[in-house]
């Protein structure tokens, strides 16, 4: 299943697909696209995946294959954090099943996040696949939880199923896997409403250290 996106009055619904929910670079432009309609027709914002995944990140196989567009790849995907990040609507991350890496990294730059309670891992491999944070990433991550959270999540690659993950700052409530849309549905209802351009001036100016981090590529 492709990306899609639908409307729950006037909260937009993205999801990711079904499957890993890699970031090719064509589900990157689809994710975009979506953004466009949500940003001009909706007052709120829901990612979710379907299935086991919420998303695995970083689309290894095509980057093997592509080797030499891997700066533009990296800018691309840092691009869509940058886009959440200050998006100008309320944003809850439905995190379905596993978030890894850059996956992770997406559902951390929505404003809030609810977790799948009884499957699924938050998780940041980095350290086991041998692959370092970018400036962006690792500001991205730091901007988001505790000193300590980082410093475990992100040289430990440790794995955090729902509960911990919420003791640990990375998600903010769990639920039970049918209720994750309608959760995040009603963490967003009180939200909306605000006006949307004050509200991305404000988050641009939250992180803008962290935005101008991530506009850096893959400097370190």
């Amino acid at each position: 299943m492709a990306t899609t996106l639908d409307f729950h009055d006037d909260i937009a619904v993205l999801t990711l697909g079904e499957d890993e929910n890699r970031f090719s670079p064509a589900v990157l432009e689809s994710i975009d696209e979506h953004l466009d309609r949500a940003e001009s027709a909706a007052r709120g914002l829901v990612t979710v995946g379907s299935g086991k995944f919420y998303s695995n990140g970083l689309d290894l196989e095509w980057l093997l294959a592509n080797g030499d567009k891997a700066d533009a790849y990296v800018e691309q995907v840092q691009e869509l954090f940058v886009r959440i990040l200050t998006f100008p609507l309320p944003t809850v991350a439905g995190v379905n099943g596993h978030a890894f890496g850059a996956g992770a990294m997406f559902a951390l730059a929505h404003d809030y996040r609810l977790m799948r309670e009884d499957r699924g891992y938050y998780c940041f491999p980095e350290i086991d696949i041998n692959i370092p944070f970018t400036a962006g990433m690792a500001a991205l991550i730091q901007a988001k939880v505790t000193p300590q959270t980082a410093v475990t999540a992100m040289t430990t690659g440790h794995r955090y199923a729902g509960p911990e993950a919420v003791a640990a700052g990375l998600v903010d409530a769990v639920a039970d896997e049918n209720d994750i849309v309608s959760g995040a549905l009603d963490r967003l209802k009180p939200l909306v409403g605000k006006d949307s351009s004050t509200l991305g001036a404000i988050k641009s100016t939250m992180f803008r250290s962290v935005t101008e981090a991530l506009r850096q590529g893959r400097t370190r």
